[in-house]
């Protein structure tokens, strides 16, 4: 999907600078937009997602009136290489102090980002997130899971008056059920048609994972308005031998879906938000902050954080026994291991997969959908806890802890590498939602 643009023009100013310009903006934007024909500022919008001007003029002054009739974002992309020209700062001032949404994009590659995230916001619109859950917060560990905000009405209610997406609920009983009916020979030739790397996992482990990743393909191929998908798949694990891990692995290789663990519907809207309109390497966990003590080490079933500098500004990472579910695509090293937690069956599975080190962002969507929390950082390291529900984590090195503390909105977070910081305030804004960075 691509933006819908409708550029503008200045019925005193249009000439040939504004067609080559126009002409050149199909071209560098040819894989992030489509282009209406032009119009004069004034006239009756067409359904669009933003107008754009190929070129700013001092007319722009005299027209304000008209302009304020815009309703939509508007692109300032005047220059030859995509961005804005110097000399419309002014301009572009002038119009954001007049309360217009504008934009005035510094290179080429933002100019792309701010398209891909108007055609992300259309996507959701109509879209479905499928989740699989019969009574949410009564199976395993009831006095935890009852306490999550993305199982209630109001949190499906606010995603569909915000965005349009509807939360589609089906049976997860009735999923393990069908899952156990798949053949053996059926699950062993859809395995051959894969390459991973497997260690420690039996055969009978091996094929439910594969007849699990089977059952929810024909499910989500039902219908192509799905965008995402999640299970209840640790409270209510009892309903399947098997963990949905490798799964969702292989279905965002092969249809880029975005998955959730534990059926957290504010996780998967945040993974989407973010992928479709950054492309950003991605994935869901948990956040042991250093400074919760053993509130965060008791759950992980370890003893002590590792020693650092100022562990104050320091969390550990960890989902499921390890970093969390990470797709190959986005591992340095990745391996298909038997299951770690104790909630789920002894058949499951489990991955074990490692982001590459370096710079990274955690980010987390507020109940209310109006803000973003955003915490840059570095991912500075793994280690290791035999025996532990934490057999490889990761170490995140953040500027400010005791500030981070006072924001947090859950103990899910999506994690992306790369400092996206900067990126993600322009789709908040564009998404008509607050930054809070830390």
């Amino acid at each position: 999907m691509k933006a819908k643009l409708v550029p503008l023009f200045f019925k005193e100013g249009r000439d040939e600078e504004f067609d080559t310009q126009l002409e050149s903006l199909k071209i560098m934007l040819a894989d992030v937009a489509e282009f209406e024909c032009p119009i004069a500022v004034g006239e009756e919008l067409p359904n669009v997602d933003a107008v754009i001007f190929p070129q700013l003029i001092g007319e722009a002054y005299k027209q304000i009136n008209n302009l304020k009739k815009i309703d939509l974002p508007i692109l300032a992309v005047t220059s030859e290489f995509g961005t804005v020209a110097m000399w419309d700062w002014e301009i572009v001032t002038y119009l954001k102090a007049n309360g217009l949404n504008t934009y005035a994009p510094y290179n080429l590659e933002l100019t792309k980002k701010l398209c891909k995230t108007l055609a992300m916001k259309r996507s959701l619109n109509g879209s479905k997130f499928l989740v699989f859950q019969d009574d949410p917060g009564e199976g395993m560990q009831a006095s935890i899971f009852k306490r999550f905000y993305w199982w209630e009405d109001e949190c499906s209610k606010t995603m569909l008056d915000k965005f349009g997406i509807t939360v589609i609920k089906k049976s997860f009983k009735a999923l393990g059920e069908k899952a156990k009916k798949v053949s053996d020979i059926e699950a062993l030739e859809a395995y051959r048609t894969k390459k991973f790397k497997i260690e420690g996992v039996c055969q009978k482990g091996l094929l439910s994972a594969m007849k699990m990743y089977l059952v929810i393909k024909e499910e989500v191929e039902k219908d192509s308005s799905i965008i995402g998908a999640g299970i209840n798949c640790l409270n209510e694990s009892f309903y399947s031998d098997t963990t949905p891990c490798l799964a969702w692995n292989l279905l965002f290789e092969e249809k880029e879906l975005m998955w959730a663990c534990e059926a957290d519907t504010m996780s998967l809207l945040t993974k989407y938000i973010i992928y479709k309109s950054l492309g950003a390497p991605l994935m869901m966990t948990n956040l042991y902050p250093f400074l919760m003590g053993m509130a965060a080490l008791k759950h992980e079933k370890i003893d002590a954080f590792p020693q650092v500098e100022d562990p104050e500004n320091h969390i550990l990472v960890a989902h499921c026994g390890y970093l969390g579910l990470i797709p190959r695509c986005f591992s340095s090293c990745w391996t298909l291991k038997e299951k770690v937690l104790g909630i789920v069956d002894e058949n499951a599975i489990a991955i074990d997969g490692r982001m590459e080190e370096g710079d990274v962002t955690l980010v987390q969507l507020h109940p209310s959908l109006d803000k973003m929390l955003v915490i840059e950082g570095e991912l500075k390291g793994y280690e290791q806890y035999p025996s532990s529900d934490c057999r490889n984590g990761g170490i995140i090195r953040i500027n400010d802890g005791y500030k981070m503390m006072n924001k947090l909105y859950s103990h899910h977070a999506i994690l992306a590498k790369g400092k996206i910081g900067k990126d993600i305030y322009y789709i908040t804004k564009l998404l008509g939602m607050d930054i809070e960075q830390c």
